[in-house]
């Protein structure tokens, strides 16, 4: 891990970035909320601005292994899963959970980021990237994810922009 590193989230690229020591590191596509950017509690929106990665969850886990409340389910991702439970939002593979750092916009009250559980994680591969389609969360390619849980810590920064 870099210590001067942050992860930049540009949702009108639908693109992902890791900068270390000031150059890009990392550059994938993501697929960012449908109903776009916004702050609010229940909007199903991705929040812009300052945040940190608040935890990471997931390490060790299989590829595909199913989280529901930060959970492994103990289920791995396949399409038969998802005919069998055409609801669920999925959510695989790896998490960094995402906290606001800037109180009024992004943190505390109706807009806190956290407690809205906004994360960056895995999704199925047949879920399209560089759209917008997700419930306010940043998905990512399994493979990628992993790549960028391990070289981030608990603590790096995410800039969120439109």
């Amino acid at each position: 891990m870099v210590i001067n590193s942050y992860i930049e989230v540009s949702i009108g690229e639908q693109r992902l970035r890791l900068l270390e020591e000031s150059r890009v590191a990392m550059e994938v596509k993501v697929s960012t909320a449908k109903n776009g950017p916004g702050e609010r509690n229940g909007s199903e929106c991705t929040p812009r601005g300052r945040h940190v990665v608040r935890a990471k969850v997931g390490a060790g886990c299989p590829e595909n292994t199913v989280f529901r409340a930060r959970r492994p389910t103990g289920e791995i991702y396949s399409p038969e899963l998802r005919r069998r439970f055409p609801e669920r939002d999925w959510i695989l593979t790896r998490i960094l959970w995402l906290s606001g750092t800037e109180p009024g916009r992004n943190r505390l009250g109706e807009v806190d980021t956290m407690r809205r559980y906004v994360y960056i994680h895995g999704c199925p591969d047949d879920d399209p990237m560089g759209i917008p389609s997700s419930h306010g969360c940043v998905k990512m390619r399994n493979r990628e994810l992993v790549e960028l849980f391990e070289r981030v810590a608990v603590g790096t920064p995410v800039i969120i922009k439109e």
